[in-house]
Order: C-alpha cells, then sequence, then structure tokens
C-alpha cells in the first residue's frame, strides 16, 4: 500500500500540514487548526444538505458537532491565552475540554483588558451566536448523567456512552434528538467568522514587536 504521509504527483491532491502553522507562534497555530475544524464541520454538513437521501447526516451529524465544538474549544483557548498574556497572567490557558466553563474564563479575561464600553458591546455582539449556542448545547448536557460533573468532557458526540458506560441523552431519550443542518451551516459560519476575528485581533495585540528601526 502507497504512504498516507506522501505526496501526491498532483499538488492540488496534497494536504501541506506545515505550510499554515508557523514555529514558536502556538497562538496562531491553535488558530489555524481551530479554522480546520470549523471548516470541515461546515463543509460535511454542506455536503448533506447537497443530497440526503443515504442518510448520511445521520452518522455524520456526531464527527460535525465534534470538529464544531472542537473547533470552538481551540478559538476560545487561544483567546483566553492572548488576554492572559495581554493581562500578564501566568497561565496560557483554561485547561480541559469544557467549552462552556473556557467561554467563562474568557469573558472574564475580556472585562478585565477591556475599559471601553463599546468594545465590550462589539465583543458581546460578534459572539451572541456562541453564546446562545452553548446555552442551547449544555441544556441537553446538563440534562444527562453528568449534569453535576464540575467540567463537562464534551465526549457525547465521540462516545455513545459516558466514563460510567451510561448512554448519553441521544440515545437515553426515547424521543428523537435532532440538528437542523441548515442552521447550523448559518449559524456556525458566523460563530467561525467572529471567533476567528476576535482571536486574530488579540493574537496580534498579545504578540506585537513594535519595530524601533
Amino acid at each position: 500500500m502507497e504512504k498516507i504521509f506522501s505526496y501526491n504527483v498532483d499538488i492540488d491532491k496534497t494536504a501541506y500540514m506545515n505550510w499554515r502553522t508557523r514555529p514558536h507562534q502556538p497562538i496562531h497555530d491553535m488558530m489555524i487548526i481551530a479554522d480546520g475544524y470549523m471548516k470541515a464541520a461546515i463543509m460535511l454538513a454542506h455536503d448533506c444538505l447537497q443530497g440526503n437521501m443515504d442518510k448520511k447526516a445521520d452518522i455524520v451529524v456526531f464527527p460535525i458537532l465534534f470538529s464544531a465544538n472542537h473547533a470552538i474549544e481551540l478559538y476560545l483557548k487561544s483567546i483566553n491565552w492572548s488576554l492572559n498574556m495581554l493581562l500578564n497572567e501566568k497561565e496560557s490557558f483554561c485547561g480541559g475540554h469544557d467549552i462552556r466553563q473556557i467561554w467563562n474564563t474568557v469573558k472574564k479575561r475580556m472585562i478585565s483588558f477591556e475599559s471601553d464600553k463599546d468594545q465590550r458591546k462589539q465583543f458581546k455582539e460578534m459572539t451572541k451566536e456562541l453564546d446562545d449556542y452553548i446555552l442551547e448545547l449544555y441544556d441537553k448536557i446538563d440534562k444527562d448523567h453528568n449534569a453535576n460533573a464540575k467540567m463537562k468532557n464534551m465526549d457525547f458526540s465521540r462516545y455513545p456512552f459516558n466514563t460510567d458506560d451510561e448512554y448519553h441523552f441521544y440515545i437515553e431519550n426515547y424521543g428523537n434528538e435532532v440538528v437542523d443542518l441548515e442552521m447550523f451551516v448559518k449559524v456556525f459560519k458566523k460563530i467561525g467568522d467572529n471567533l476567528n476575528c476576535i482571536a486574530g485581533y488579540y493574537e496580534e495585540m498579545a504578540t506585537f514587536v513594535p519595530d524601533y528601526d
């Protein structure tokens, strides 16, 4: 068998893992990978919308949601890291995979850094869809067996059960649990664009090096 990690004769059929990443720029690299996961989620959902006669959406919805949530996690961690640098905090970013917890940390850091009310208002407006999605998502997760857990592992889209072998909400619930793919694409295009913009803004501020020449 030919090797997977190898060049294709056609450059457009070759994926370069290091063309967009940069050595010694970890925040930038997190943003690049976040962008990849977000694009993958939207592309998968869009592909299902082009034709779903085989009902493939019923299985690819899991990698769609995993990719979308992981993109959010990486974007928020990159923003968290940049804000921590700007605030001279010792830690890089909030650990774990609980995007609600990371999101709450990011909001606190933003308020600590941004004293201007207009900046805070713009941040809130640009993250409205994200905030709404996290509220909707956790309305599902918090009804799961891990409702009292301090940190959610976001593993519902990776495994049908949690670490205690208890089913997640979509299996435990006898009613249908569904995702509107058209709405998903519409909302996540906006979430992705805005998070990318915010992450880039703070990363540029945090890593800016004055030119004294």
